[in-house]
């Protein structure tokens, strides 16, 4: 009971407050020290008084459509280890956000989400989350790969890489995309196998959902993850009509899919490095299709802004939250 009471104090006064303080202040130390700060502003100000405004207001509905689809993706990968409403699931995507920016790659996601799973069941949730996370990582690495290969003589021919490190590259992708699908659509067999192994039986207990996940659910849990992809796409796009990048919604597709890649290959810590990451990447990629350095900038830190900063904030508040979980648990023991 007393590390119980220990853990509530924890979350209720501390973490959350924490949390909420600190991507503050992070994001405006970020946000500071950003080149062209000025000039950005300027151009900010001039959209936002234009009709162009109702993009924004797409992108941000776009935002809010795009961690409902990943709160129901994620309430159906772990449906067999607990039934949850999709409201809660949806506080526990942002909350997984809120502890995702600051750790590498992402890798917090899953400590804020399985603080809303029953105590006892959190590690074989955290399995499940990592399947219905590589479903993720899938698309947007073949949709990378696919997009990588049509943009291979422009990237060429701007120098920015060259043919054999190009080839390397994309060989290599292409090899660990195979192997990843694989992975994924053998989940279940590969749980089995593990099972039979002697040194296997000391996991089987947290590995043994994985056995449930077959063809259908995977497959479910691939078509959510491509809606995720199209809304990200539609969300840059409609940025770039906003800032007047002048682009084609391939060009946007393919040279944000490569983006995409990239940032999935790379290891990042998103308030510390992701904006200026996103940035560079973004003018080198897209400065192939338009020269308007100023608006992919600003599309970019739009785009970083709304889809993980303003999430994040949100689910820094939801840790807050946690204590109505601990109190609603002590109340049913």
């Amino acid at each position: 009971m007393k590390i119980n009471k220990n853990i509530k104090i924890f979350f209720n006064y501390f973490l959350g407050p924490l949390l909420f303080i600190w991507l503050c202040w992070s994001i405006y130390n970020q946000v500071r020290q950003q080149e062209g700060l000025t000039e950005s502003w300027v151009q900010i100000k001039a959209s936002l008084t234009s009709a162009k405004i109702i993009y924004l207001v797409a992108v941000i509905a776009l935002m809010a459509v795009n961690w409902m689809v990943e709160a129901y993706k994620w309430r159906l990968a772990i449906k067999d280890v607990q039934q949850m409403s999709f409201l809660r699931a949806f506080k526990a995507v942002l909350s997984g956000v809120s502890f995702s920016v600051s750790t590498p790659n992402s890798i917090g996601d899953y400590v804020g989400r399985v603080l809303y799973i029953d105590e006892g069941k959190r590690i074989k949730a955290a399995t499940l989350t990592v399947v219905s996370n590589t479903s993720q990582l899938l698309v947007t690495i073949w949709m990378g790969l696919c997009s990588l290969y049509f943009l291979k003589e422009p990237l060429v021919a701007a120098r920015i890489i060259s043919l054999l490190w190009f080839d390397a590259l994309f060989y290599i992708v292409a090899l660990s995309a195979v192997i990843l699908l694989i992975f994924y659509f053998r989940v279940s067999w590969m749980a089995k196998w593990i099972n039979r192994l002697p040194s296997g039986q000391r996991f089987s207990w947290s590995i043994e959902a994985l056995e449930h996940f077959n063809a259908t659910v995977l497959l479910r849990l691939l078509s959510l993850s491509v809606t995720r992809f199209f809304i990200f796409i539609l969300q840059y796009f409609l940025l770039f009509q906003l800032f007047e990048v002048d682009l084609s919604f391939w060009q946007a597709w393919t040279g944000i899919s490569v983006l995409f890649l990239i940032l999935a290959i790379i290891p990042t810590i998103a308030l510390f490095t992701d904006l200026s990451v996103r940035g560079s990447l973004s003018l080198t990629i897209l400065g192939l299709f338009n020269a308007n350095q100023l608006g992919i900038s600003l599309t970019s830190a739009s785009i970083w802004l709304i889809n993980l900063i303003i999430p994040a904030l949100v689910g820094s508040v939801l840790v807050l939250g946690i204590k109505r979980i601990f109190k609603s648990k002590n109340e049913n023991a």
